[in-house]
């Protein structure tokens, strides 16, 4: 990767990659269309005379194209990521997540670049039977729009590698932890206890088992595997790669541990139930031994992540 266009460059993950990929000496061209990213997350990144910030939307298809020019890799970060809310906005996950991706390759094909990297999630498994889940396990009913759109997005760069020969690289990702992290229940769980420390209201009862990855590791592996070109030797031109920790915890664990971190002992109110809503897949544990294989290995347990998550916050006043 010498001139890499990332899609979503302002949001938690985007910007840790611009400021990861910068520092690897790369050129990078962030494109963002700013209705969740953060203009202050690429504080850094906007001195750095390597990298050149585009504001724009993955739906305009024109622009995107002339952005994208001249880079010989796109990571395609930029989506819907509201799970929770989907069926109150059923076109978004379509619009944004699928029809998005779409433009993207179009932009790709347009400018001759053959290499894409696809955050994708373990969403697209639905409430899978085998666990922890490989990524060739079978594909289930889907239990959320998200899922659903995600797994459409991944068929179109499956076939644009298979028809125009891309290189593709899908990372099907549990959720991701660390500094800039926007959206989640870590974040939720955290602003509750600063406006009401003697009480946390839990969606669920707290049994819910989850997986995490703090974000540098998520980065490393990216960078890593893409680097190393390993769907170039594949049969259809695509590598997909589960990440995650060898782990998981229950919500209730991930309570104690922020609590703990922000030294509360508040009374836990659960909703009740298995899952907080429609979609939430009360156990995620992806099997991680294909990415492992590479040589890759996550530095943090889940526990670190989350701590590390919470005292990023308090550092930085959220």
């Amino acid at each position: 990767m010498k001139s890499v266009f990332i899609t979503g460059c302002a949001g938690f993950i985007g910007s840790n990659l611009v400021d990861r990929l910068l520092a690897d000496g790369c050129q990078v061209v962030g494109w963002d269309n700013f209705s969740t990213g953060q203009v202050i997350f690429l504080s850094a990144a906007k001195s750095n005379k390597s990298f050149r910030l585009v504001e724009g939307d993955n739906l305009n298809l024109p622009a995107l194209t002339q952005a994208m020019a001249g880079c010989d890799t796109v990571i395609h970060l930029a989506a819907n990521a509201d799970v929770r809310f989907g069926l109150e906005h059923p076109g978004k996950d379509l619009q944004q997540n699928t029809i998005a991706t779409f433009h993207v390759l179009e932009a790709m094909r347009a400018n001759g670049i053959r290499r894409i990297a696809f955050s994708s999630t373990g969403s697209v498994y639905g409430e899978a039977e085998v666990i922890p889940t490989p990524e060739d396990a079978p594909f289930p009913i889907q239990t959320s729009l998200y899922g659903a759109s995600k797994t459409a997005c991944e068929g179109l760069i499956q076939s644009y590698c298979e028809g125009y020969g891309f290189e593709g690289y899908i990372f099907r990702f549990v959720s991701i932890l660390g500094e800039r992290y926007t959206h989640g229940h870590v974040i939720d769980f955290y602003r509750q206890l600063q406006e009401h420390p003697d009480f946390l209201n839990v969606l669920g009862d707290g049994s819910q088992r989850k997986s995490y990855l703090y974000v540098r590791d998520c980065i490393n592996a990216v960078c890593h595997v893409v680097k190393s070109a390993t769907a170039k030797s594949a049969k259809h031109g695509v590598q997909i790669y589960n990440l995650g920790t060898d782990g998981f915890c229950q919500v209730n664990d991930s309570i104690r541990w922020i609590c703990d971190e922000m030294g509360l002992k508040p009374e836990v109110r659960y909703s009740g139930g298995e899952r907080g809503w429609v979609g939430d897949n009360p156990f995620i544990y992806l099997d991680t031994q294909k990415i492992r294989s590479t040589g890759w290995l996550p530095a943090l347990t889940i526990e670190q992540a989350v701590r590390a998550t919470v005292r990023w916050f308090r550092e930085e006043s959220f």
